[in-house]
């Protein structure tokens, strides 16, 4: 696929930087983005996960030069890809080209054509594009030498931001022949990235993972007991914010609405965002937003993927988010530009309920065996929406109990949406209890990372190192922009304890799991099975619950 055999290593090197200066301008590359590169155009599969801004369009930009083909690219951000696309056709990079939803007929056949004549060097598809075996089959035709995936976070069933579309492109990269495959995300813990790898079928995988810190935000909690009162402190810290741009999440849409009215009568120019907004009301207030014409947005977790504004000044969260993956997120959208920034959770325990009562529900059992039997009684694949008629469910809950019998291995999604038993598939009482075993194990992981998000909010120690070390970043010391660092001296554990970061441990009931934080009397293991759990270290060494595997990654 264009790969040349003994790609060396310093020679590679240099071409990578001859090809961001001639073609680019980019004098200089930021750290991680030559080691991604290099490892692509050696053939190999690349997990990157560097922060917003940091550059990551640039790791397949620049090898998409050296490769015979073209490179396909998949994002769920329409708006990204007609920026990225704008913005290569201002360099002698090739052609780009965009396929999606939002195209005309006439401009997507036109893009078609210059697929099809060899004239496209970068291809922006959305992923729903990749259901469609005409589009898959004319991609295939032009022979890529490079696949890369925005937002791959969005393939785990554990990130912050599932997409049932991303589930398919496992399939499709082997239909394309599997060049080699770059996977890009700003934020994903260790759960997210294993899955991922998985999800897409990544091989011979290297993985870039650089610069979780973001020391120009400063994190703050502030703490109450009643809702009112937590409510007004929100509102009178955005108030006296005049003049700077800032972002408010909330949980509900209820409170999206119920917030901007209260900061529009407290002098504020505020727009509410929540996906429950015709689509044209979401596109004004993106455009407000973008253009400094409003002081803030108050939003659900909808908003903000993809934006890239530097200039936000603060971030503010009127209750905590299911996990700390969410909350670094979309506290990173703060101080971009480099500036001093502040994100400020306004922390109840008892909101960490709406949490664990968003993420708890249970699949339906019957439903779950209702589809796995239909299916492996009908002979060929199934209309999705004559399976919901059937079955007697919405769009939604189909997606979910589908998506639990794809990782059970008992169906596929094919081309056009259509749904089919998998060949050699389980049969379905087995599916249905591979199924049923599968969500167990996620909701406890979900369970675990709601703990987690409790215990940044009532640490104690460094909360920069509380989060940094959840993300596999180990951080010694304390970082002096925190509210606990700056309201005095802070515990630091060491980390040559019996349990060091990132050890490999074994616990009699949990099985194997990664040493992923230590404090002076605890420290936190994330479990294959069951999550992240916080243990008594006086307890684990008292009743030797552990079983040290190996001193470390």
């Amino acid at each position: 696929m264009g790969i040349r055999t003994g790609w060396g290593r310093l020679g590679g090197r240099r071409k990578i930087k001859r090809v961001a200066r001639e073609v680019f301008d980019w004098r200089e590359l930021r750290p991680g983005q030559s080691e991604a590169m290099d490892y692509l155009l050696r053939g190999h599969d690349v997990l990157v996960v560097m922060p917003t801004g940091s550059g990551k369009s640039a790791v397949y930009q620049i090898p998409a030069q050296l490769l015979d083909g073209p490179t396909i690219v998949i994002s769920p951000l329409i708006a990204l890809q007609r920026d990225q696309m704008l913005s290569l056709a201002e360099r002698n990079a090739g052609g780009a080209v965009v396929v999606n939803s939002s195209q005309s007929a006439g401009s997507s056949a036109d893009s078609l054509e210059q697929i099809r004549a060899g004239k496209a060097e970068y291809i922006f598809l959305a992923p729903e594009q990749l259901a469609k075996p005409e589009m898959v089959d004319r991609l295939a035709a032009a022979k890529p030498s490079l696949i890369a995936i925005d937002e791959a976070h969005c393939v785990s069933a554990w990130g912050h931001d599932f997409r049932p579309d991303y589930l398919q492109l496992g399939r499709v990269i082997d239909r394309l022949g599997h060049p080699p495959v770059i996977a890009l995300t700003a934020t994903a813990a260790p759960p997210v990235r294993e899955d991922i790898v998985a999800a897409l079928g990544m091989r011979n995988i290297r993985q870039v993972i650089r610069g979780f810190d973001r020391p120009n935000l400063a994190l703050q909690v502030r703490r109450f007991s009643e809702e009112s009162s937590k409510r007004r402190a929100l509102v009178a810290d955005a108030a006296g914010r005049a003049g700077q741009l800032g972002l408010v999440y909330v949980a509900t849409r209820r409170d999206a609405e119920a917030y901007a009215k209260e900061l529009n009568a407290a002098g504020l120019h505020a727009e509410a965002y929540h996906a429950g907004m015709k689509a044209s009301e979401r596109e004004r207030v993106h455009t407000l937003f973008s253009s400094d014409g409003v002081d803030v947005v108050v939003a659900t977790s909808a908003f903000g993927m993809g934006i890239d504004k530097p200039n936000v000044r603060y971030v503010l969260h009127s209750a905590p988010p299911e996990s700390p993956d969410s909350y670094y997120q979309e506290i990173g959208r703060a101080g971009r530009d480099g500036e001093p920034a502040e994100a400020i959770l306004f922390y109840r325990s008892e909101d960490l309920g709406l949490r664990r009562f968003f993420t708890g529900g249970k699949p339906d059992e019957a439903k779950l065996r209702q589809v796995a039997t239909l299916l492996h009684e009908h002979d060929g694949p199934v209309k999705a929406r004559a399976l919901r008629e059937t079955v007697g469910v919405g769009a939604s809950k189909l997606t979910g109990l589908v998506n639990l019998l794809q990782h059970a291995e008992a169906v596929e999604v094919t081309g056009g949406g259509e749904i089919q038993y998998a060949g050699d598939g389980p049969k379905p009482d087995e599916a249905v209890a591979d199924a049923l075993e599968l969500d167990l194990s996620r909701r406890k992981v979900d369970d675990s990372r709601i703990d987690m998000m409790r215990g940044y909010a009532e640490t104690t120690g460094c909360r920069r190192r509380y989060l940094l070390e959840y993300f596999g970043e180990p951080f010694p010391g304390n970082c002096g922009n925190c509210g606990n660092c700056t309201a005095g001296p802070v515990e630091t554990a060491e980390n040559d304890g019996p349990f060091p970061i990132h050890a490999e441990v074994l616990h009699a009931s949990w099985g194997p799991g990664t040493v992923m934080r230590t404090e002076p009397d605890r420290i936190t293991v994330l479990f294959e099975e069951n999550g992240y759990k916080t243990l008594s270290l006086e307890a684990v060494q008292r009743d030797a619950l552990l079983t040290l595997a190996s001193a470390g990654k």
